[in-house]
C-alpha cells in the first residue's frame, strides 16, 4: 500500500510541475530598439513578432474615408503603431514586453506585446480598439469586443470603407 500511495504521489507531482510550468516566453527591448514592420508587426533583437489575433491593412492597400476619398490605411496603421511606441515607450524610455507560445506559418513569433514592465499598454488592443487593425477571428477572438466598440464609435478604418486585410491579401497577391 504504502508503495502504490508513493507511485501515485510520484505521478501527481509529475502530472502537476509539468502542468504549472508555463510555455509562454517573453522576449523585449527598449521602445527605441524596437523597429515597426507593419500594423501588426514588429521587430524585437532581429526577431519579427506578429501581434496576436489582429490584422491591420497590408502597407499598399488603400481604404476609403467617410467622403469616399481613397487614403493608404496600411501606411497609417503602422504609423498609429510607431507613434504608440515612440509617444508612450521611448518617451518614457521604457521596454516593449512580448509574450508569446507559438509561431506562425512564416517562422514569427505571434505575441501579445505591451509597454512596460507593468503592461498597461497593450498594443494588440489598441490597433483594435481605435480601429487601425481588426480582430483576427480566424485565429483568436480576443479582440472581437474591442473590434465592436470601434465600429460602433466609427474610428479608424470605421469611418469609411475597407477590405479587410484577409480579402485584401488574398485579392492583391
Amino acid at each position: 500500500m504504502k508503495k502504490l500511495s508513493l507511485i501515485l504521489f510520484s505521478v501527481l507531482v509529475l502530472f502537476f510541475s509539468k502542468h504549472s510550468l508555463s510555455t509562454e516566453k517573453i522576449i523585449s527591448d527598449f521602445s527605441n530598439k524596437v523597429k515597426v514592420i507593419d500594423g501588426d508587426t514588429i521587430t524585437i533583437k532581429g526577431k519579427n513578432i506578429r501581434l496576436h489575433g489582429i490584422d491591420a491593412p497590408e502597407i499598399k492597400q488603400i481604404c476609403y474615408n467617410k467622403y469616399n476619398n481613397p487614403y493608404m490605411c496600411g501606411i497609417i496603421a503602422k504609423d498609429y503603431l510607431e507613434d504608440l511606441i515612440n509617444r508612450l515607450g521611448v518617451k518614457e524610455k521604457k521596454k516593449i514586453y512580448c509574450y508569446y507560445s507559438s509561431r506562425d506559418k512564416y517562422k514569427r513569433i505571434v505575441g501579445k506585446c505591451y509597454i512596460g514592465a507593468e503592461s498597461k499598454i497593450h498594443l494588440n488592443f489598441n490597433m483594435v480598439r481605435f480601429g487601425y487593425a481588426v480582430a483576427y477571428k480566424k485565429y483568436s477572438t480576443d479582440y472581437v469586443k474591442d473590434e465592436e466598440e470601434a465600429k460602433f464609435m466609427e474610428w479608424g478604418l470605421w469611418k469609411g470603407k475597407f477590405d479587410l486585410p484577409e480579402e485584401w491579401r488574398r485579392k492583391n497577391k
